[in-house]
C-alpha cells in the first residue's frame, strides 16, 4: 500500500499544480470556461486547452478533445449542450457533408462518425451525402460507427460495436448490430428530458454562441 501511495503521489501534485493554474487563468474572461466548465459532464481542462491550442491537436475543433481522437471539417459540425464528440479516446469524426449532434448526447471511445464516403468506382472522389443529424438525449456506445446519410432521433441508443448505415428517425429506441437493427424500443413517457445549467459550449459562452452557431449551420446547408 505503501508503494502505492508514492506512485499515485505526483500525480495527485501534478492534478493541484493544474488546478491551481486553471485557477490563475480563469481570472481572465478569456479563460473562464476552466472555471465555468469544471462540474459539466465534460468540463474544459488545462490539458485539453493546451494539446489544442499550444501543440495543435485538434486546433480547429471549438469544443475539448483527447488528443488521441480526430476531427476533420469543423467548421461543419455543430454540437449542442454538454456534448464534446471526440472527448473520449480514439474517435474519427468526419464533417465534410456536415454533422448535428443534439442536446446531453454522449459519444462513448473509439467511435466513428462518418459523413463522407468515396465513389467506389474511383476513389479519389468524395461521393456527395446528406448530412449526419444525431439528436439529444442519445448514447453512442464505443466501438460503434454512423455513416453518412444517417438521422437518429432523440434517445436513440446505439450498442458498442454497431455499424449505423440507416436512419432510426423516430428515436426513443437501442439499436445494434451490424447494420444496425431495432433491439428494443423505448417508453417516450418514461425517457427524462432534463436540462443542465451551461455556461459554456465548447470554448464558447453561451451567450455568444448563437452568432457562430448560424455560420456552422449555413456551411451545413451549403455542404448539402
Amino acid at each position: 500500500m505503501k508503494y502505492i501511495i508514492i506512485i499515485l503521489e505526483p500525480w495527485r501534485i501534478l492534478r493541484r499544480i493544474r488546478l491551481f493554474i486553471e485557477n490563475i487563468l480563469s481570472l481572465f474572461p478569456l479563460f473562464s470556461f476552466f472555471r465555468k466548465t469544471r462540474s459539466d459532464e465534460c468540463p474544459v481542462t488545462l490539458t485539453h486547452w493546451f494539446n489544442q491550442k499550444v501543440l495543435g491537436y485538434n486546433k480547429l475543433a471549438y469544443w475539448p478533445m483527447h488528443p488521441s481522437s480526430q476531427v476533420s471539417y469543423t467548421q461543419k459540425i455543430l454540437i449542442g449542450k454538454n456534448v464534446n464528440p471526440g472527448y473520449q479516446f480514439g474517435c474519427f469524426i468526419h464533417g465534410v457533408n456536415g454533422i448535428t449532434i443534439g442536446d446531453y448526447t454522449s459519444i462513448a471511445p473509439n467511435v466513428g462518425i462518418m459523413s463522407g464516403n468515396h465513389d467506389p468506382l474511383d476513389l479519389r472522389i468524395q461521393v456527395k451525402a446528406n448530412p449526419i443529424h444525431i439528436g439529444s438525449y442519445c448514447w453512442i456506445g464505443m466501438n460503434s460507427m454512423i455513416l453518412a446519410n444517417v438521422i437518429l432521433g432523440d434517445f436513440t441508443i446505439v450498442a458498442a460495436g454497431a455499424v449505423v448505415t440507416k436512419s432510426f428517425e423516430e428515436g426513443y429506441c437501442i439499436i445494434g448490430g451490424n447494420p444496425a437493427r431495432i433491439i428494443k424500443k423505448l417508453d417516450p413517457t418514461l425517457c427524462n428530458r432534463y436540462e443542465m445549467t451551461v455556461s459554456h459550449i465548447g470554448y464558447y459562452p453561451v451567450n455568444k454562441f448563437d452568432n457562430f452557431k448560424q455560420v456552422i449551420i449555413k456551411n451545413i446547408s451549403c455542404a448539402e
